[in-house]
């Protein structure tokens, strides 16, 4: 659900054209740690075009020092047989026609790119845990997502911005601006992210405190509570959390505990 919510605010970026250089991907990680606990942020970008080597070495080696995976939710791959299961009804979602507009355009802009939900960052770690047998967890449920996607402002909701540089406001201009923050994703730049962070809040304070500040307040409460106990986490949540002034680092730092680059 939250892949949704993501791609609508993506289409609110308009990020600088930077050249791809000869760099192997390095998306930015981050790591939090104490005497006996270690705790690694990853910024996870959730369509990707499947033509990328980011989970390889430091990533790679920090995913497989981790005693267990925690991404945003545990979003259901599969729906179950009828036959073995009660059928469910899905729960009331109703968004303004604006925002549903805004998130399909940026679908398909990410589209465009060859960018599918498939070879995301989280997916691509949840089926390499669940092969390993690693324990795989989520910060928030599916239904408090669900719940927050019907609480965002109908009047407020993120519009693509009109640029006469990049033409983001058109499908061409949009799918050309999810292509540079996916390339800036994979050099682990995340002044892309900061500039559409700033965007989304000067649209849409309400949708920004929603989707970014308090989620990322709760999450920091979370880490602060996981490092009572002793191990090693790779905690992976989408790269605009760890960018701008109300950061899921940012908050941790306000709780005493300070991150570090760890790439």
């Amino acid at each position: 659900m939250v892949n949704l919510l993501f791609a609508a605010a993506l289409a609110a970026a308009s990020p600088a054209t930077v050249a791809d250089g000869p760099r192997p991907d390095e998306p930015a990680m981050f790591v939090v740690r104490d005497a006996d606990t270690t705790v690694y942020i990853f910024g996870t970008f959730h369509a990707l075009d499947g033509r990328s080597n980011w989970f390889g070495d430091q990533v790679r080696g920090a995913f497989e020092q981790s005693d267990e995976l925690v991404l945003e939710t545990l979003v259901p791959e599969t729906v179950p047989s009828p036959q073995f299961t009660p059928p469910v009804r899905a729960p009331s979602v109703t968004p303004s026609a604006s925002f549903l507009a805004t998130t399909r355009l940026a679908i398909n802009a990410g589209r465009a790119q060859g960018m599918q939900v498939g070879n995301g960052a989280d997916m691509v770690l949840r089926h390499v845990a669940e092969a390993e047998g690693k324990p795989v967890e989520g910060l928030e449920t599916l239904q408090l997502q669900i719940s927050m996607f019907n609480r965002l402002p109908a009047a407020s909701s993120p519009r693509p911005v009109q640029s006469p540089q990049n033409g983001a406001g058109s499908m061409d201009g949009l799918s050309k601006a999810m292509g540079e923050m996916q390339a800036a994703w994979k050099r682990g730049d995340q002044s892309v992210f900061v500039r559409m962070l700033a965007q989304l809040q000067q649209a849409s304070p309400d949708t920004y405190r929603m989707m970014f500040t308090e989620r990322n307040e709760r999450w920091a409460d979370w880490i602060r509570a996981r490092m009572q106990a002793p191990g090693t986490v790779f905690v992976a949540v989408g790269a605009g959390h760890l960018a701008g002034p109300d950061s899921l680092l940012v908050q941790l730092a306000q709780r005493g505990i300070p991150s570090q680059r760890a790439n």
